[in-house]
């Protein structure tokens, strides 16, 4: 599956990707309000070995992208929407820091509403952040979703219980 936006490919990921994806998932700074990370290069490759053996799924529930800026070629990210039993999903996303502030993450989180709202009929997509990161908020907000409110030391995590900030769209709220 490929999707394509003004400026981005989003596409499967490939084995041959794990070096670029390492750029991001090993860096303190982009890892920081993450639950996994800061990777090693075994945690690069066994996480993509595990999205790859996710896109043989029938029926696929699973969607972790690659997100190429068409521009350079270069791979700088990974988006993703999990959708539940219920008629939900849930997006996330990752991108190389040197690639934030520009637009991207938002191009391919609207990308992926549409997935999941056109293609896969969901009802309700949502998304979680650390509430320091604003960055997160600021690409929810422009995509549409609503704040719904703040989990409250929902998640153990690196010693520390967090926080998340919830938002979501509904369906109908999708243009």
């Amino acid at each position: 599956m490929v999707i394509e936006t003004e400026r981005l490919l989003i596409r499967e990921f490939r084995a041959e990707d794990w070096e670029a994806v390492h750029v991001y998932a090993s860096d303190p700074l982009v890892t920081r309000y993450m639950i996994w990370g800061p990777n090693d290069k075994q945690d690069t490759q066994d996480y993509l070995a595990a999205v790859i053996e996710t896109q043989q799924h029938q029926p696929r529930k699973d969607y972790e992208f690659a997100v190429v800026y068409k521009a350079t070629g270069k791979l700088i990210g990974g988006s993703g929407i999990h959708i539940t039993a219920t008629g939900q999903g849930e997006i996330g996303y990752c991108y190389n820091r040197t690639y934030w502030g520009q637009g991207f993450a938002s191009e391919a989180a609207a990308a992926l509403l549409r997935l999941g709202f056109k293609e896969q009929g969901l009802h309700r997509i949502y998304a979680t952040c650390r509430p320091v990161n604003l960055g997160s908020a600021k690409v929810m907000q422009a995509i549409g979703m609503k704040y719904e409110g703040q989990l409250r030391e929902h998640m153990w995590h690196k010693g520390l219980w967090h926080d998340s900030c919830l938002y979501s769209i509904l369906e109908h709220e999708h243009n």
